[in-house]
């Protein structure tokens, strides 16, 4: 029965696979949320149930997080000490999540009704928390002043000084040990139950916390190594985890995401906050797309075999082109300063 729920995987598919994960790869250094948000709806549009896809999706992330959580240290962007404080609560929202994923996929339907609805349970988390996500982040960037992140939030919770309050070196900030669990509560959850904590560990670091950009995204990456670890095994314990899948998403996304990292080096913050805000909301409309399909596969709405094509079609592209439009702007400016150098180390031989 298992095996009736893995996809069958030929050379297009394959090639298909690794290219979601060179883009996810790109947008995980760059980003430091893991790319997830778009490597598994990428792989739900290929026809794998959506509970596979998120195991897959944390099994290949293991990897990827340790090679992308290096680079960000040797850049002095990680805070060690408060990663692990969010890991504490974040393995336990990962075990909650993978338990209520598992318990909505049933094998004995086939993966016809059980997939159906686990797709349909982690696409409406997609929309429900990636749209706050994107819209809070556009919606900072295109503030008049243009500083940076708005720290009005991170104000207002430095007032709750609930003990202990600990102090984090690298981020050089003081923040309750409740409020650091409750965002590592959360972004466990969502790690396992969609596959991508990030992009609410990245933005509550940057706006809850008032930590920098960049030590937020590679502090992000350290938390993931082990949110990866632990999601992974508890799916593959379920027989969750189609290790095919996730050796060509690592083969694609270790090439995608040193160009990432270095991108974070050459463009502005705010510049990096108004891509990762346009790709999240463009991910959003993917997955809603989508949405119409799996109630029509329940028989909570009745969809012609036609319109659910051109639905499933309409997501495919506004995923893609969210995607590779923000991997073109991340390795365009990646190849511009490298030719910046090359001039410049040209002229200093002549």
């Amino acid at each position: 029965m298992l095996a009736e729920s893995f996809i069958d995987i030929d050379l297009i598919t394959a090639i298909r696979v690794i290219m979601l994960g060179f883009v996810g790869g790109v947008l995980s250094g760059f980003i430091g949320i893991g790319g997830a948000f778009f490597m598994t709806p990428g792989m739900m549009n290929l026809g794998v149930p959506g509970i596979i896809a998120v195991g897959s999706n944390l099994a290949q992330r293991f990897g990827k997080a340790m090679m992308g959580a290096g680079k960000h240290r040797e850049l002095g962007h990680v805070d060690r000490k408060l990663g692990l404080y969010m890991l504490i609560s974040a393995l336990v929202g990962i075990r909650l999540a993978v338990w209520l994923n598992t318990s909505l996929y049933s094998k004995e339907s086939g993966s016809a009704g059980g997939s159906a609805a686990s797709d349909l349970y982690i696409s409406l988390i997609y929309v429900g928390v990636l749209v706050v996500v994107a819209i809070g982040m556009l919606k900072d960037v295109a503030s008049k002043d243009g500083r940076g992140p708005s720290t009005k939030l991170a104000e207002m919770l430095s007032h709750l000084r609930l003990p202990p309050v600990i102090y984090f070196p690298t981020a050089d900030i003081r923040v309750s040990f409740w409020l650091v669990a409750a965002v590592g509560l959360l972004t466990g959850f969502l790690a396992g139950a969609i596959g991508a904590g990030g992009f609410v560990g990245v933005p509550a670091m940057i706006y809850a916390f008032g930590v920098p950009t960049v030590v937020a995204a590679g502090t992000q990456l350290f938390l993931a190594v082990f949110m990866a670890a632990g999601g992974a095994f508890a799916y593959a314990w379920d027989g969750m985890v189609d290790l095919r899948l996730a050796l060509l998403l690592l083969a694609g996304s270790l090439a995608g995401v040193y160009f990432g990292t270095y991108g974070t080096r050459i463009l502005k913050e705010r510049v990096m906050r108004l891509i990762t805000g346009l790709i999240i909301l463009l991910c959003v409309i993917s997955r809603a797309i989508e949405i119409p399909v799996y109630l029509s596969k329940l028989d909570y709405w009745r969809l012609s075999g036609g319109t659910e094509s051109l639905l499933s079609w309409l997501s495919h592209a506004v995923l893609y082109t969210g995607g590779v439009a923000g991997m073109v702007i991340i390795l365009g400016a990646v190849l511009k300063s490298y030719r910046r150098r090359r001039a410049v180390q040209e002229l200093m031989k002549k």
